[in-house]
């Protein structure tokens, strides 16, 4: 390593003689214990009133599964708890058969999350055609839960074992943080719990083996909503234990009953979609619908609600937050196709081990750290691959591929929408964004690119959120506060970075948002305003009228 313009060399240490600090990365505990934490949630259930007195009173169990199954969508291996096997890898047809990139690829090898208890068929945005809802999906399936529901999630691993979840954005016990060889690491399967706290944008991915699982597309959305969204959808518990339930007529995923005038709106008997946000702040536009909270505690405002005692809450679920008529989800994405090829199995970035006089050396452990990958020992098998080494030449939003090569635009398809089977129920998420006049549109992005991107919208928007945390929304992000986005302004994140955005025009937009995927490893100037190297340019349709 050399420090730049100081002429100084710093020679890089040697690996050999340590491998025992790697070998937890290699050999980890391969099944950990139930959590000392560990909460039956049959014995919680979805009422609030455990039976189990030791629970406090108001702890509910994640509804989603138990609606799902209801509305016909799911089959739960356990009650309350949502599935996740991981590790289904495959390949898949690129959009231009390798013509277009030059690279000669035909295919990209892809790792996959599936729910094994979806029920249907759903639209595959990459082959235009129809799969089972259970298949692997990329990105995986949107996993949704109210604020302060306990989550079970039962991971199975569907590939070469050991593997991970991490719940990128939460803060649960070390055990069920999912960081690969912190802890531990599964082989066969696991049940995650944790508690999401905050309403806001998430995401959850394999973090073994991290930065090539992640970039295979083992990762998924995670969405948090008010506390009442989909317990409103409950219309009546028939068996608490068995989580077996009857929907009302509110749609999945919308609060509870509105009274007249809350937030200023007219009553909304099925109640509305909502996110957290704090619009008292000069300067932004008007959003129909905000209700506000208490400016030094926030949430913590007494709930006012004096109808069915299911629906009651401690807090009242509804202070700061804001309404929506429109969702779109845009996963931004890339691939190399030089990685799919060199590397096509889980282990293909992870040396050999071997035993040499007894003791357990990784032969080429060295070599791969020091040549890029290349080992200079034939012992050595699948040495370190060079992470470092990515070219972009296939580029994704939410799955749909993006028809262009590199140094190109394309824009993707209107009209096209999440699947409720894969969207925790929600129907009508978009992709692509078709709203009406005076519409509230918000849209959730994930940065999933190896490099960074720039977003560009046609119109003014308001960033609400960015990275989960709701800005401005008191205690904790009493001292930050959301942004107007001018049109043309552009907005830049980096790997794993998410943002939520709200618009609301009453003209007519017939138009794109530009998503430029940017080359970090440039020395161009790389600025807010513009500048960079930009690998390829995806344009997503804006129609509002």
């Amino acid at each position: 390593m050399s420090l730049p313009k100081s002429g100084i060399t710093i020679p890089r240490q040697s690996v050999e003689g340590s491998e025992g600090i790697w070998t937890k990365m290699f050999d980890p505990p391969r099944m950990g214990p139930p959590t000392p934490e560990f909460i039956d949630l049959k014995l919680i259930g979805l009422s609030g009133t455990p039976t189990n007195p030791a629970i406090p009173a108001g702890v509910r169990a994640n509804p989603v599964p138990s609606v799902l199954e209801a509305a016909g969508m799911y089959n739960p291996n356990q009650p309350y708890t949502v599935m996740r096997s991981l590790m289904h890898g495959e390949t898949r047809p690129t959009w231009d058969g390798g013509i277009a990139t030059g690279s000669g690829a035909t295919q990209l090898f892809w790792m996959m999350f599936a729910d094994d208890f979806l029920i249907g068929k759903v639209f595959d945005p990459q082959t235009g055609g129809l799969i089972n809802a259970s298949a692997p999906q990329y990105p995986g399936p949107t996993y949704r839960a109210p604020r302060g529901a306990v989550c079970h999630n039962f991971t199975a691993s569907g590939g070469p074992p050991p593997h991970t979840i991490h719940w990128h954005g939460i803060e649960p016990t070390p055990m069920n943080d999912g960081v690969g060889h912190c802890s531990f690491e599964v082989t066969g399967s696991y049940i995650y719990q944790w508690q999401p706290n905050f309403i806001g944008t998430y995401f959850y991915h394999c973090h073994r083996n991290t930065m090539m699982h992640f970039e295979y597309g083992l990762a998924g959305f995670m969405l948090f909503d008010p506390p009442d969204a989909y317990f409103a959808s409950i219309g009546a518990i028939v068996d608490p234990d068995k989580g077996t339930v009857t929907l009302s007529g509110i749609p999945i995923g919308n609060g509870r009953p509105e009274p007249a005038g809350e937030g200023g709106l007219p009553a909304a008997p099925q109640g509305r979609r909502r996110t957290a946000a704090n619009l008292n702040f000069s300067g932004l536009p008007q959003f129909p619908g905000f209700v506000g909270g208490d400016p030094i505690q926030g949430v913590a405002t007494p709930d006012p609600w004096t109808g069915d005692p299911f629906l009651k809450f401690k807090y009242d679920p509804h202070a700061f937050t804001v309404p929506y008529d429109v969702e779109a989800l845009w996963f931004v994405d890339d691939r190399s196709s030089q990685w799919s090829q060199a590397t096509n199995d889980a282990f293909a970035t992870f040396p050999v081990g071997a035993n040499i006089g007894g003791t357990n050396v990784y032969v080429g452990f060295n070599e791969g750290f020091h040549n890029g990958g290349k080992s200079l020992s034939p012992e050595a098998g699948n040495a370190f691959f060079a992470f470092n080494d990515f070219n972009a030449d296939y580029w994704f939003i939410s799955g749909v591929p993006v028809p262009a090569a590199k140094g190109g635009t394309a824009q993707i398809p209107a009209g096209i929408l999440y699947p409720a089977e894969l969207n925790s129920g929600i129907i009508g998420s978009q992709v692509s964004i078709q709203a009406n006049l005076g519409d509230t549109v918000f849209i959730r992005c994930l940065c999933g690119s190896y490099n960074s991107a720039r977003v560009t919208f046609p119109v003014d928007v308001v960033i609400i959120e960015w990275d989960g945390r709701a800005l401005g929304v008191p205690p904790l992000n009493r001292y930050t506060r959301p942004h107007l986005v001018p049109a043309g302004t552009p907005i830049v994140h980096s790997t794993a970075r998410r943002w939520g955005a709200i618009l609301r025009s009453t003209t007519p937009v017939v138009d794109f948002a530009k998503v430029e995927f940017l080359e970090t490893r440039s020395t161009s100037p790389l600025s807010l305003t513009g500048g960079g190297d930009v690998l390829m340019t995806a344009m997503i349709p804006i129609t509002i009228t």
